[in-house]
């Protein structure tokens, strides 16, 4: 019996190596109801003979085991203290550690490719302010006093002087005509507002992409290969673009352009409401009226602009189908970019 005690001992002993296996190896032999005090217990039960012999082995078995497992202890004890030294010092000579960087959000890349791809033909690019007067949000882009955008219930004013949230990055096209003589190019891009409920497509605070060419002879064939430019260099050389007449105040003629549906292929799907296109901007040519409200002559130079729903081209450039995605902040989306 207790040669048996002393192989198991043995066994258990090798295998602990941590000071907390240590404590309950010394528990499990020797505390209160330890195997040893066990072995004490059961000498009642033996015959006179075997009691004598077994009860004079056990002191000297636990007294030598004892010795073992604190002499472990302490060597283990010392191990560990020294492990947490090496832990807490600091050497200096090591390289720093490489700081945790951010992600880019999605609309972010699109943007900044955006502007790039404006970059190298030339444009300006210029992001305006997002908080705007009603002449430069309106009145000088030909929208008529009755206009339902001009209402609260379509736009974020912010005081009585009629100061509001832009809804669009038009404004940048009155400013940079008033402030540049033609010939001039510009891209402006950022956020804009509108009381919009949110959908899978819609959002009150959403990014838009203004460009706007003026000079002598432009006309709308350089506005649709301007286009076409755009949409290859954003999603390859194969993708299919469609203009659709359309009407705003501040060009004429006016367009709708569409982007073949990269969810469905074009066979109709929920997020492009079964069409197979999915709306990314509006174009046109600039109406003679917003010239002459910046001072340029109609008679003499023309030009064209469209706006470009960037968080729309995000969905479509990287598989996202709901724009309510974009805006959650969900960690789990944003650490893919």
């Amino acid at each position: 019996m207790l040669e048996d005690l002393q192989k198991n001992f043995d066994r258990d002993l090798d295998g602990a190596n941590s000071s907390r296996e240590l404590q309950d190896l010394h528990t499990r032999y020797f505390g209160s109801k330890g195997v040893v005090k066990d072995l004490f217990r059961k000498l009642k039960d033996l015959p006179p003979e075997e009691k004598k012999q077994l009860g004079a082995a056990i002191n000297p078995f636990s007294e030598a085991a004892q010795a073992r497992l604190n002499e472990k202890r302490e060597r283990v004890a010392a191990d560990e203290a020294r492990r947490k030294e090496a832990r807490q010092l600091i050497d200096v000579t090591l390289p720093a550690r490489t700081p945790r960087l951010g992600h880019l959000h999605p609309v972010t890349i699109v943007r900044r490719e955006v502007e790039q791809i404006f970059r190298d033909m030339s444009y300006t690019i210029d992001p305006g302010p997002e908080i705007e007067s009603d002449w430069y949000n309106f009145e000088a882009l030909n929208f008529t006093p009755d206009h339902p955008a001009r209402d609260t219930q379509d736009t974020f004013f912010v005081d009585v002087e009629k100061l509001l949230l832009r809804t669009h990055t038009s404004n940048v096209q009155i400013r940079a005509m008033e402030r540049w003589k033609p010939p001039v190019k510009v891209l402006s891009a950022g956020r804009v507002f509108r009381r919009d409920e949110i959908t899978m497509r819609r959002s009150p605070m959403f990014h838009q992409a203004e460009g706007f060419i003026v000079d002598r002879g432009i006309h709308i064939g350089h506005l649709r290969a301007t286009l076409e430019h755009v949409v290859r260099k954003l999603f390859g050389p194969e993708s299919k673009m469609r203009m659709r007449p359309s009407f705003f105040p501040f060009t004429e003629p006016s367009a709708e352009v569409d982007m073949s549906c990269v969810f469905c292929k074009g066979a109709g799907c929920g997020t492009c409401s079964q069409t197979g296109w999915m709306e990314i901007l509006g174009c046109g040519m600039i109406h003679p009226q917003v010239l002459r409200n910046v001072g340029i002559d109609p008679e003499e130079w023309s030009g064209f602009a469209f706006g470009m729903g960037l968080d729309r081209v995000a969905m479509l450039k990287f598989d996202i189908p709901n724009i309510r995605t974009l805006f959650e902040n969900d960690l789990r989306v944003l650490q893919q970019f």
